[in-house]
């Protein structure tokens, strides 16, 4: 039986990075990265889902949830910063070899850290967290690509919308047959974390930064191809972010990708949680 989860912080660069841990000490890592606008908070059931046979770990990123959140003068709000303290938590925990459960931000991040230490992955989870080309919804990402090109004060206050309650809130609710099965609690934490002064310039910097990671594709194709690492690529099909055939595309480099698409959209943990335990289970115990 599960111990419980453990609520901790350690310092990384100067930083707090909050963390939440359960599971065996000795059992192998799953390393867990959430998306925008959410935190480890979203992982709040799926890590006592696993924590009996998993060591399982989630970190707050550097401005999400309890971890620290300076200023863009302070800090510099990009995805290769963000993965340069993740890399740092992970060596601080002394973590060496892990599988990664990637979502929505998490993936990028999660990309960096396997090109700059490739053997220390030796899993992959993406749940609706994007590596080609395939996955972006054009509608979604349209207003994200222009502002990365032009970067204008025009362009960027354009994305100013994707902070407020009604695009937060339909993140977790559009493509899922039954919205009331979401609990409206996730939405509203995440709410009042984009509320603190400096947020706004936080993530807006982070949205006009999204650009960078496409540029990192062909390099993670060619790990993907070489390495062997084992996927699950398992998504809310619903999702208008992050289409499904962003799942699909991992069999391009790894034709023995499992790929699962289930029926709920962009945050599939408030609705599929049993089915996507499950199946991470199922997957992980064959390596």
């Amino acid at each position: 039986m599960s111990a419980g989860t453990h609520h901790r912080t350690v310092t990384v660069n100067g930083l707090d990075v909050f963390y939440r841990e359960a599971g065996p000490q000795d059992a192998p890592v799953i390393l867990l990265l959430h998306g925008y606008p959410t935190s480890s908070h979203m992982f709040r059931h799926l890590i006592p889902a696993l924590s009996d046979t998993y060591r399982v770990i989630a970190p707050d990123h550097i401005g999400f949830g309890r971890s620290s959140a300076p200023s863009t003068d302070e800090f510099d709000y990009t995805f290769d910063a963000l993965a340069d303290v993740t890399a740092t938590f992970v060596k601080a925990l002394g973590l060496t070899r892990y599988t990664v459960y990637v979502q929505d931000y998490g993936a990028p991040i999660a990309w960096r850290l396997a090109l700059a230490d490739p053997t220390a992955v030796e899993g992959v989870i993406s749940q609706n967290g994007n590596a080609y080309e395939d996955g972006f919804v054009p509608d979604f990402w349209e207003p994200i690509w222009a502002d990365a090109a032009h970067r204008t004060a025009t362009t960027r206050d354009a994305l100013r919308p994707a902070l407020g309650r009604a695009a937060v809130e339909w993140q977790y609710t559009h493509g899922v047959p039954d919205p009331s099965l979401v609990d409206p609690d996730a939405w509203e934490h995440d709410i009042t974390l984009l509320q603190r002064p400096g947020q706004d310039a936080v993530q807006l910097d982070l949205f006009r930064d999204y650009a960078s990671n496409r540029d990192l594709y062909p390099e993670l194709h060619d790990w993907l191809r070489t390495s062997g690492v084992p996927v699950l690529a398992i998504w809310g099909r619903n999702d208008e972010i992050f289409a499904a055939a962003g799942a699909e595309a991992f069999r391009r480099d790894v034709p023995g990708a499992r790929v699962e698409l289930l029926d709920g959209g962009h945050f599939l943990l408030e609705t599929h949680l049993d089915e996507v335990a499950a199946s991470i289970r199922d997957w992980r115990s064959t390596f």
